[in-house]
């Protein structure tokens, strides 16, 4: 029997796979889709929030807080993409600057990190120079940050990997029932599993999971969010994420580099039925550029690359629900934002919580540092050296990026390694760049299928079904 079964392998399931994989437990963490970070975190902003906007006394401003600095922390140690870029609130009016000056008290009470200051429209156009001439004043929040989402979750995985927790993806947890003398039993698509504690880090599907074990008094709501990303060539369009005064539907449309050197617009705020619904449309984009261009006017939208949208995890709690709902089955649920940036503060309550259960021990010889090579990032020396030694690295796989065959390789030697076109993606950052695949998925289709052994039509792009060959050109004809 293990010590602990964690469900749900995004942001928050892996970071408390991390976290308890310092101790002396044996855990495994289950997923129903086929990788890492698949659902909600896949299509997450990327903010590092610096914690003026929960609530004070709230969980979610003590762990916003908390967890802006472990993730600065975590990103150094395992190679993760991580840039502190500073954040403004944009206000318009006398009512936005009403917001703004609550959030400023607010900041001050949850200790947001990196100090914050109201500013005047006029001091915000010289620290962004495209901001609308339209804004009055602004709170600026220079201890925000941005973050590469899915290679946070994957180093996590990966490291608590090499620590011993065991990943089984692809397996759809389908009952939980409680065993004779103390604890329960996991019912997956790929068979049952025995532990003495379950964590229930499900995302979207929380609810249904806590529904297993007892009667639900949560519900998920499930929210949709769609997103341009325009080109590299319009990531200087700001320096600092532009926020407008957050409302009821959350911190609203915002306009922010990425870490990776993109514009990203969004997100869209829509209550969906379907948690699987991440589809986009016109009409919504539109009010998204709308929105938008109200804090920068004048994007350049023949730079837009990609459309995509994903499904974020909201509940009808007004906080985070973190808490050990029944004898070892533990709800981390409703991790709306901040949650990316409160995820390994979160799991450091879990670890907490579940003191009182287990002996927790520090084990021996914790692994806690990570390091990927990317060839794009090196000197012409450096390159040189590489491929005289892995001459895999002299093969540009995706030329928009500059990703090599050795980066796909060393991703394939992970211990969470990817399977998927899309998986690969998230590894290498191969696909990401301006023809969006088109050059590189055919090479990548093909180093999968050697990879796995398999062929090149049994790839998938990302999920269950998702082929991306479907026959022979001309057969049937």
């Amino acid at each position: 029997m293990l010590d602990v079964i964690i469900i749900g392998c995004g942001i928050v399931g892996s970071a408390a796979a991390y976290e308890l994989s310092r101790y002396n437990l044996s855990v495994m963490a289950v997923d129903r889709l086929n990788d890492i970070a698949g659902e909600s975190t896949r299509a997450n902003s990327g903010i590092i929030h610096a914690g003026y906007d929960p609530e004070p006394g709230t969980a979610m401003a003590k762990l916003n807080v908390r967890g802006s600095g472990l993730t600065r922390e975590i990103c150094v140690k395992l190679d993760v993409p991580y840039k502190q870029n500073g954040a403004l609130v944009v206000a318009f009016d006398g009512s936005d600057r009403a917001v703004v000056e609550k959030l400023y008290r607010r900041g001050l009470e949850n200790n947001a990190a990196g100090g914050l200051e109201i500013i005047s429209g006029d001091r915000a156009r010289e620290l962004e120079p495209r901001l609308s001439a339209g804004v009055v004043c602004a709170l600026s929040a220079p201890g925000s940050a941005i973050v590469s989402p899915w290679e946070l979750a994957v180093a996590l995985a990966e490291t608590a990997a090499r620590n011993g927790v065991r990943f089984t993806l692809g397996a759809k947890v389908t009952g939980i029932g409680r065993i004779d003398g103390g604890g329960y039993a996991v019912a997956t698509t790929k068979g049952e599993f025995k532990a003495r504690a379950v964590v229930n880090a499900a995302g979207l599907y929380a609810d249904e999971i806590h529904g297993f074990v007892k009667e639900p008094d949560f519900k998920i709501i499930p929210d949709k969010g769609q997103y341009y990303l325009l080109d590299k060539s319009a990531g200087g369009t700001v320096a600092r994420t532009i926020f407008q005064c957050p409302n009821e539907k959350g911190k609203g449309v915002l306009v922010t580099p990425t870490v990776h050197g993109n514009l990203l617009l969004g997100p869209s705020n829509d209550d969906v039925d379907c948690p699987d619904d991440a589809g986009t449309d016109a009409q919504t984009l539109s009010h998204v550029l709308q929105t938008a261009s109200r804090s920068v006017p004048g994007l350049n939208m023949r730079e837009n690359i990609r459309n995509f949208a994903g499904v974020r995890a909201l509940s009808d709690a007004p906080d985070f629900i973190i808490r050990e709902a029944d004898k070892n089955f533990y709800d981390l649920a409703g991790i709306k934002s901040p949650g990316l940036t409160a995820a390994p503060a979160i799991a450091e309550e879990l670890a907490r919580m579940m003191g009182s259960s287990f002996e927790m021990s520090l084990k021996q010889g914790f692994i806690d540092e990570r390091r990927v090579t990317r060839f794009r990032y090196l000197d012409g020396e450096q390159r040189a050296a590489l491929v005289r030694e892995k001459p895999s690295y002299g093969r540009v796989v995706c030329r928009c990026e500059s990703i090599t065959e050795g980066e796909i390789l060393d991703a394939f030697e992970s211990p969470v390694p990817p399977s998927t076109v899309d998986a690969v993606k998230r590894r290498v950052h191969a696909g990401m760049g301006r023809c969006q695949g088109g050059f590189c998925s055919p090479r990548i289709i093909g180093l999968i299928a050697s990879r796995f052994g398999v062929s090149p039509a049994e790839v998938l792009k990302d999920r269950e079904g998702s082929y991306i060959i479907t026959g022979e050109k001309g057969a049937g004809t």
